[in-house]
């Protein structure tokens, strides 16, 4: 079976204000990289609109006609300080969240081995009620919840290596006693959540803080010591990742020391766990990257493993 990429115009058209880090462009690096001969396998399928239920399934009705009508006609508007929609955002939210779901059909239903969702606005700092850090809807929650739901599954794990912790993620599954959310993530560091001791309603949530200046081998030190083995200790039937690549020494708005090799090392390791409980289901979405180059080489070397790994 093969590895899908998931993508659509719609979300280049959610436009930031010039000088903002989630940008346009971010998703051309992306694109630029996979569109190289290497990367030629990829079964390219277009990001299908999420319908309204599949918001519902981790946001309440009232939240997400908030933000519906909050999209402006023209021009851009700002939810918070960090936060901003154009007349663009609202089907590029839906892209990304259709994106997450349609990833996780494919790969339940066994028409694929495992996929990546090249999509933006990113989701994992989207809580129930409150849109936060760049971050509308929880794309990652979201597409758990539809693996619950709609196909039956008792345990599938969230995994989260984004430099900035999962708030919206967590936030969205603290209460899912059949999810066990893992993020590693730099601490001080916004959103200022994700202590060692926040650990969900049901022990279903591990956060990994990491010191500034981390860097790879530290990384794999915690992964291999605490967040591998909570996971296969949950044996889960699939694997959704919030694929950060801001933990990169090169992102200008964090202070870890990451490299290409260490996000394909947590992949390959993930990859593992997939292999030995989840029949290799991995469905991955883009999350955090910031500097374009180390965006871009990430995604990469994250894509690669995938691939690889799908055969």
């Amino acid at each position: 079976m093969s590895t899908a990429l998931y993508s659509h115009a719609d979300c280049h058209a959610h436009v930031t204000p010039p000088g903002h880090p989630e940008r346009v462009e971010r998703l051309e690096a992306v694109a630029a990289v996979l569109s190289d001969d290497r990367f030629s396998a990829l079964d390219r399928r277009d990001a299908p609109m999420a319908d309204r239920p599949e918001l519902l399934r981790c946001h309440p009705e009232r939240y997400v006609a908030r933000i519906e009508a909050a999209i402006p006609a023209e021009g851009s508007r700002a939810l918070d300080a960090d936060t901003h929609i154009s007349s663009g955002s609202w089907a590029a939210a839906l892209r990304a969240v259709g994106a997450a779901v349609a990833a996780v059909d494919a790969v339940l239903d066994d028409e694929i081995a495992n996929a990546f969702c090249a999509t933006r606005p990113p989701g994992h700092h989207a809580e129930a009620e409150k849109p936060m850090g760049f971050c509308l809807f929880g794309n990652a929650a979201i597409a758990a919840k539809r693996a619950l739901d709609q196909h039956g599954l008792s345990r599938v794990a969230v995994v989260d290596f984004d430099v900035h912790h999962g708030n919206g993620t967590q936030d969205l599954l603290w209460d899912e006693a059949r999810t066990l959310f893992v993020g590693s993530h730099q601490m001080p560091l916004w959103p200022g959540t994700g202590d060692r001791d926040e650990t969900g309603a049901h022990g279903n949530v591990m956060n990994l803080p990491l010191s500034p200046g981390t860097n790879g081998a530290g990384f794999r030190r915690v992964w291999e010591t605490h967040g591998l083995p909570a996971l296969d200790s949950l044996a889960p039937e699939l694997i959704v990742i919030s694929a950060g690549f801001d933990a990169h020494e090169d992102d200008p708005l964090a202070q870890l020391a990451l490299q290409e090799v260490d996000f394909a090392w947590i992949t390959e390791a993930l990859c593992d766990l997939a292999d030995t409980h989840a029949d290799g289901r991995i469905v991955s979405t883009l999350e955090g990257g910031y500097d374009l180059n180390a965006l871009a080489a990430s995604t990469a070397a994250h894509v690669d493993v995938l691939m690889r790994r799908g055969r």
